[in-house]
Order: C-alpha cells, then sequence, then structure tokens
C-alpha cells in the first residue's frame, strides 16, 4: 500500500470579514478566492492521502475545502482566538489535520514542565501553537500515529546561530547557552521546550508507526531539531542513541542537500518537515514501510522568493510511503 503524506503552511488563511493580527491584515473578497483557488489547486496537486496544516484562522472554510477534495475527516484541537477590542481580528493560529483514512482518535499534548523550568520560560506554560497527536486507521486495521505542529516563530530581529551537519551537540549547547542568556533569545528558549516536550510524548509511544509533519520554525542541523529526535538532548548516558525521528527527504536521498522551504531577506532556509519513526527505516527487522519518494512544491516561491499572501511564503512538502504492514 502506498500512502502519501504532506505539510502545507497557508500564510495567513483568514476569510473576510475577519482580519489576522492587525486591522490592516485583511483579504479583499476577491483576493480571498483567489487565495482559495490556489491552495485548492495545490493539493490537488499535492495527491496526498493526509496532510497537516499551520497558520490556519478559518477552519470551517478550509474543512469545506478539504471535503470537496475527498479529504472526509479533519480535526483541530484548538481554535483560534480574537482580540478584546476587535471581534473580528484573530490575535492566534492553529494547526489542523486532514485525511481521506479515519481519524480514529484525537488528543493534544501539553508542554513539558521540567523543560519550561530548565529553560526558564515564563508563565503561561504552554506550546505557541497546540500541536495534534492522531491516529488514523488504515484499511486493513493497522494504525498511525500522525503528529502536526507549529512552533514558535523566531523574532526577525533576534541573532540565532546557524549549524552544519559537522557540529555536535555540545558545540550547538555550548553557541546556544550563551544567548540563552539574553532577552532576546525568549523564542528559541520555547521552541526548543515545545521540540523537546514533543519528543517525550513520542519516544513513548514508538511501538506504532509515527509521522510528525510541521513547521519548525527553525533550520536544519539546529538545536531545536536535536531536542525533537536527539535522546543524547535529554539523557547524556541514552542506552539507544540512535534518533527517534529521521528526516524523510535524507531517507530518500541521503546525499542531496535539502531545497528551501521558504526564504527570509531572499536567503534560502528549510522550515517545513517530515519527520519518521524508525519504523520506516528500510532494511530492518522493523520495517514497517519506506519512502518511495519526496518532492517539494515550490514553483510559487520560484516565480517569488517571498511568496505572495495569494499563494504561500512557503513550500509544500510530500512524502509517498510504501507500507509493509
Amino acid at each position: 500500500m502506498k500512502l502519501t503524506v504532506g505539510t502545507f503552511n497557508l500564510f495567513q488563511f483568514a476569510a473576510p470579514p475577519y482580519a489576522y493580527y492587525t486591522r490592516k491584515g485583511r483579504f479583499q473578497p476577491k483576493a480571498w478566492q483567489e487565495k482559495v483557488a490556489w491552495i485548492s489547486t495545490q493539493i490537488e496537486a499535492m495527491r496526498c492521502d493526509i496532510i497537516g496544516f499551520q497558520e490556519l484562522f478559518s477552519q470551517a472554510v478550509l474543512q469545506k475545502i478539504l471535503k470537496e477534495l475527498g479529504f472526509h475527516y479533519f480535526v483541530c484541537v484548538d481554535t483560534p482566538k480574537v482580540s478584546p477590542h476587535d471581534a473580528k481580528r484573530y490575535v492566534t493560529t492553529t494547526v489542523a489535520l486532514a485525511s481521506k483514512y479515519p481519524i480514529s482518535k484525537v488528543e493534544t499534548i501539553a508542554l513539558s514542565t521540567t523543560m519550561a523550568q530548565a529553560y526558564q520560560l515564563e508563565e503561561p506554560l504552554s506550546f505557541s501553537r497546540l500541536p495534534i497527536k492522531a491516529t488514523i486507521t488504515l484499511p486493513k486495521g493497522e494504525e498511525l500515529l500522525l503528529y502536526v505542529c507549529h512552533l514558535k516563530s523566531n523574532r526577525r530581529n533576534a541573532y540565532e546561530p546557524i549549524f552544519q551537519e559537522t557540529h555536535t551537540l555540545e558545540e550547538k549547547r555550548m553557541a546556544t547557552e550563551r544567548l540563552f542568556r539574553e532577552a532576546s533569545a525568549k523564542a528559541l528558549r520555547q521552541r526548543v521546550v515545545e521540540a523537546a516536550s514533543l519528543f517525550a510524548h513520542i519516544q513513548q509511544n514508538l511501538h506504532t508507526p509515527t509521522i510528525l509533519l510541521g513547521d519548525l520554525n527553525d533550520k536544519e542541523f539546529s538545536l531545536t531539531i536535536e531536542a525533537l529526535t536527539n535522546p543524547l538532548f535529554h539523557h547524556t548516558q541514552a542506552t539507544d542513541e540512535s534518533p527517534i525521528l529521521y528526516d524523510a527527504h535524507y531517507l530518500y536521498t541521503p546525499q542531496k542537500p535539502r531545497l528551501p522551504t521558504s526564504y527570509f531577506l531572499n536567503r534560502g532556509i528549510v522550515l517545513d518537515y517530515i519527520f519518521l519513526s524508525k519504523a520506516f527505516l528500510p532494511h530492518t527487522s522493523e520495517t514497517k514501510g519506506e519512502v518511495t519518494h519526496f518532492q517539494l512544491h515550490n514553483q510559487h516561491l520560484q516565480r517569488d522568493k517571498n511568496g505572495s499572501l495569494l499563494t504561500s511564503d512557503h513550500a509544500q512538502v510530500v512524502c509517498e510511503l510504501t507500507l509493509s504492514f
């Protein structure tokens, strides 16, 4: 059986007359129709069975679009909040999960208080956007665990280090600890704690094949990804030092670098990921499937690196899995 999954940052999906964040952040009806049409076309082009979405305000509108495209199962675990001063202006966003297969269980997860205290986060201790944890039931009764997340955004004026594959975990810790003593690193501390909290939940459920779809708001080889995937980040004497999650791109093309999924000041960065648990590692006794295709839908960014409100400022990431269970 082939299963195709994807992640899609919708970029301010707020249907008029609602505004997103500021009073001026509002689509005119014609522009909104263009955006909806583009999103529908893009979802069709992705040819997915399961999609995780980010930057979602107008949940019912997206659900209607997806139902018309064959996604009969749709869940959110939070609702976007509106301004106390303007009932037509959203001030928070949400994630969503759409599936062509039944979603048999839905929940969210809490932020780890232990990690929050370790990184000195301020109250309230919660995810910036509540993640989704869902169980998908496939046609023969097999189950998959799906996580959808959108981690804390970086403050655009805040410096964050860029690491390479050659940097060790200890080098990343040392470089980042200096930043954590500065007020400007608040967003980074929050993001690392969110990733670490996801790690704790995913590690407890690795007996079930697991997929994480998300906008991590952080670059490849970052401390955020260490917190999400690396047992040594959490336990210096971990009995199993292998990652709990693997980037689907590198399972498909190990030697080929990833292409940008977004741009900032015309510099390409990878922010959007599909991570897979050990069940999708090829050629092992516990293999439940493997990656047979990986693709970015980034034509709109090739035309305009900054993206457009009528499209998205992120590429869509798609992964095809061939299942063996």
